[in-house]
């Protein structure tokens, strides 16, 4: 199958899936029953962004669905959000934290969808980068949720930087995030892995590519949109 064909195929899929409140469950529609059929904000975070890179070439009928989605999605998201700004994700914790969420990585998830979205939601999105830039640890890097709460992981600071990366307003913050994960990666040689995945009965996992992965992506945003 041609890649166009692959992709719009995979936005189908997507656009099927999306449950009735605008948002994106794991991989079955449903009343929000089982975690399995629940809308979360990262996962639609992720869809908003597979949308948004492909709407300008897929054939327009898939596009103008594509568009109606996406402003429900948007519309799930702010009714998501926070009082402070922040988005609590499903699969992913932190066992640092009473609540054992992960405030930072649902977070990090949506403000880099509406960074690539850029429209309609700027209050949203202010308010998101509001809430990373407060959760920031003293020692620069990020936990799971609020300052202090949680110990700065590599997993945690890299979504964290990888989000701010570029924004004016968040320099100091992603200097900082960024000199953290160089000391914590020894200069990008060793990627300790926390245990941030968070299944049924509370069965914690770690994955050793995420703080590679996750690392390497804020590396490269940061240079991008420093020229360092």
């Amino acid at each position: 199958r041609d890649s166009m064909g692959a992709a719009e195929a995979g936005i189908k899929w997507l656009l099927d899936l999306q449950n009735r409140d605008g948002g994106i469950p794991t991989f079955c529609r449903g009343w929000g029953a089982l975690p399995f059929d629940r809308s979360s904000p990262d996962l639609t975070a992720h869809t908003l962004r597979a949308w948004e890179a492909w709407k300008d070439v897929i054939h327009q009928p898939l596009a103008a669905r594509a568009e109606i989605a996406t402003r429900a999605a948007l519309r799930y998201l702010r009714k998501q959000q926070g009082e402070r700004g922040e988005w609590v994700p499903l699969w992913f914790g932190n066992q640092h934290l009473k609540e054992e969420n992960n405030r930072t990585y649902g977070t990090s998830q949506v403000v880099q969808a509406l960074r690539d979205l850029q429209q309609g939601t700027g209050d949203m999105l202010a308010a998101g980068v509001r809430w990373l830039q407060s959760s920031q640890n003293p020692d620069g890097g990020w936990g799971g949720g609020e300052s202090g709460r949680s110990p700065s992981s590599i997993e945690e600071t890299a979504l964290a930087v990888s989000a701010l990366a570029g924004l004016a307003e968040a320099e100091t913050a992603v200097c900082e995030g960024t000199r953290w994960l160089i000391d914590a990666t020894s200069g990008g040689q060793d990627f300790k892995a926390s245990p941030i995945g968070f299944y049924f009965a509370k069965l914690w996992y770690h994955e050793r590519l995420y703080p590679m992965v996750w690392a390497t992506s804020a590396f490269a945003k940061v240079a991008s949109t420093t020229g360092r």
